[in-house]
């Protein structure tokens, strides 16, 4: 627990970088084109609650384990954002199937910790290039998250060649800062 609160106030966050591909405005909206290569995540999933209900615990768990509660007891640092993928009905509301999911830093990307707790994975993500709506504040709960996943669908229009039937819910934060949140949706670009 320790750990995790050490990341969480005192740690370096390192974030994920990834290459800018674009930056554009269409109709007053900001949004950048970016690519970013495969990685190791740690990831942990949840079906048949909300995204309200159950973000926070599954958030929890991944803190935990890079916080110090693996195999190994090894508090290996941060990274950003937190990831959480999710997945819209056809109204737009968010199924409750969610997958959560963080970058191992950089310097345990060869050799992460064994997860302790059997519920979290460690997965080889491959690189993806995403529409990333600029930055919105706040603690953003499955509302604030759908409007701006709206937002940025309405912007992209009918024929930008993206995923549908997902997105991605980003945090960039530790859970206890209280002011200045950086919060972004992302969605996945089909690649042809």
């Amino acid at each position: 627990m320790f750990g995790m609160m050490k990341n969480s106030l005192f740690g370096n966050t390192e974030e994920t970088e990834y290459k800018l591909l674009s930056s554009e405005i269409k109709d007053g909206v900001s949004f950048e084109v970016r690519r970013y290569d495969g990685a190791k995540y740690a990831v942990v999933s949840s079906e048949g609650r909300t995204f309200d209900q159950v973000t926070g615990e599954l958030v929890r768990k991944l803190l935990m384990y890079i916080g110090g509660s693996n195999e190994q007891a090894v508090a290996i640092g941060t990274a950003a954002p937190i990831i959480v993928t999710v997945y819209p009905r056809n109204d737009g509301v968010l199924s409750r199937r969610l997958v959560v999911a963080i970058r191992i830093p950089t310097s345990y990307q060869q050799e992460p910790p064994t997860p302790s707790d059997a519920a979290i994975t460690v997965e080889d993500r491959p690189g993806m290039t995403v529409y990333a709506l600029r930055q919105f504040g706040g603690f953003a709960a499955e509302s604030e998250y759908r409007v701006e996943a709206l937002r940025l669908t309405r912007t992209l229009g009918e024929t930008a060649p993206f995923q549908r039937k997902q997105y991605f819910c980003c945090s960039y934060d530790p859970p206890l800062k209280p002011y200045g949140r950086r919060n972004e949706v992302w969605f996945l670009q089909e690649e042809p």
